[in-house]
């Protein structure tokens, strides 16, 4: 089902199988699912990006990590409230095109797609980077071999797509959680080269909890990358059509985000902090191998670029996953190619996968042969457009509800808490941590980026418009349903 297709009411039935009408498969369960949410908030942001964070703001990043974890928690509540009310694949442009507009929709899809295809340009390409700390191969050939086997992947069937970012995200997931467990010991028990100076009194005795060359401030500049580490965690949404019982699945999902940031982040990062402290962690380095090689394991630095591979390849295997169901969603509401419509006979999204990898594979040659400050610039504006998805989810929820209050729309039997007032909490949040990025010059070009890729976006639909001025698909709500009658 598409948005041009959605009538003035959905009862829970209804929206419980929409997807069916998108000719997508129902093949991923509950254990997919919780793994692709968890995996979701654990990136190279965390396992790589977190030394520079604390080489700026010392201990006070746990507080950082939090505090935007709770604003994540919001986002995906507001998230989950939607999708009770109508999950569909591709649900982040279905819920503009419904609750801000046809463009909003239109500018959503495919600035999302952008964001999935610059994520799995330089994923696989860092993947192929990590291959050389084993062999001495190519960068070109890990690279293409890692596309492939991730493109054929997800071309046999979304099952097992989910199959493999179940896997990635053990890898994860246990990565940390045994990280966690030998720093508890090492505090307990003091054992390893680590054990007689660690100590949970590195978080405050080492220059203060706000340790950071500007204090408060330090903080505050961090968030940036801190959100950045959070950036897919929205993922679960765009699976919503291919999950084999909603309704149950996905809450589950979305509510088991306050403790896998808590632990995965927070409880991590003070387990490291304890054991090494902060004063010793370098930009760039990451603060698993600094662990480490605190504790006298040599073979760390062998475990933790293992993970970070993993990381990568999650991460593009997710981009080839999401890139094609946006592409399917923007043509099914004819702001796209019709060519993008066509699936495979398991479910899968053939032409826009292609096209997307096609796209992927492109960008890690001219990557391999103009490396420099420009590739990195654009990695930067990506990641505005991945909160570019948030945004939209919460102003999507924030007219949801207004619209449900009044009696307009059914209730979401999976309320997001505080109504719209913590939406628009994160929303002023998401806001601040722009107003940041314009004040460190290294980022600030990202946001420049934005204005032009939004005039792409704006000249393209207006084209798109004009060839089809009576289409549905660009109609205002009311304009629609007068259309489709």
């Amino acid at each position: 089902m598409t948005s041009v297709q959605v009538d003035k009411q959905h009862d829970g039935n209804e929206a419980a199988d929409s997807a069916s009408g998108e000719g997508y498969h129902r093949a991923l369960g509950a254990r997919q699912i919780q793994m692709i949410a968890i995996g979701g908030a654990i990136g190279t942001g965390l396992f790589l990006g977190a030394g520079k964070g604390i080489s700026i703001a010392g201990p006070s990043l746990i507080l950082a990590y939090a505090v935007a974890g709770l604003v994540i928690f919001f986002i995906m509540r507001a998230l989950g409230e939607l999708l009770m009310y109508r999950p569909v694949s591709g649900s982040f442009s279905e819920y503009a095109r419904e609750f801000i507009g046809p463009f909003a929709g239109f500018a959503t899809g495919w600035t999302y797609w952008l964001f999935w295809v610059v994520t799995g340009i330089t994923e696989v390409t860092a993947a192929a980077t990590y291959m050389t700390y084993w062999w001495d191969i190519p960068q070109w050939l890990s690279a293409l071999v890692f596309t492939v086997i991730l493109y054929g992947a997800n071309l046999i069937s979304v099952k097992l797509f989910g199959e493999l970012e179940f896997w990635f995200s053990m890898v994860k997931v246990t990565a940390i959680v045994g990280m966690i467990l030998i720093c508890a010991g090492i505090l307990t028990l003091g054992f390893s080269d680590a054990g007689d100076t660690a100590s949970v009194t590195h978080l405050w005795d080492l220059g203060g909890f706000f340790a950071g060359k500007d204090g408060i401030l330090s903080t505050l500049m961090t968030l940036q990358m801190v959100m950045f580490a959070f950036l897919a965690v929205e993922l679960v949404g765009v699976t919503a059509g291919e999950s084999k019982d909603p309704k149950t699945v996905l809450p589950k999902a979305i509510n088991t985000v306050p403790w896998r940031i808590a632990v995965f982040y927070v409880g991590a990062l003070i387990m490291i902090l304890s054991v090494v402290p902060w004063t010793e962690f370098q930009p760039g380095v990451s603060p698993f191998v600094a662990a480490f090689e605190k504790m006298g394991l040599s073979v760390g630095a062998a475990i933790v670029n293992f993970v970070v591979l993993t990381a990568a390849l999650s991460s593009c295997n997710s981009g080839m996953y999401s890139t094609g169901r946006m592409l399917r969603d923007l043509a099914l509401n004819g702001q796209g190619p019709k060519v993008f419509t066509k699936l495979t006979k398991s479910g899968t999204p053939l032409v826009g996968t292609t096209f997307s990898a096609a796209l992927m594979m492109v960008g890690v040659w001219v990557n391999y042969q103009w490396p420099g400050e420009a590739f990195n610039y654009v990695v930067s504006f990506a990641t505005i457009s991945g909160m570019w998805a948030w945004i939209v989810i919460l102003i999507c929820q924030i007219r949801y509800r207004l619209k449900a209050d009044r009696g307009e729309l059914p209730q979401s039997s999976f309320k997001a808490p505080g109504g719209i007032w913590f939406s628009a909490f994160a929303l002023a949040f998401i806001t601040m941590v722009v107003v940041t990025m314009a004040m460190d010059a290294g980022n600030r070009v990202a946001l420049y980026g934005a204005p032009v890729w939004g005039l792409v976006l704006a000249v393209s639909y207006l084209v798109l418009k004009a060839r089809n001025p009576e289409g549905a698909a660009f109609a205002k709500r009311a304009d629609r349903e007068s259309v489709e009658s």
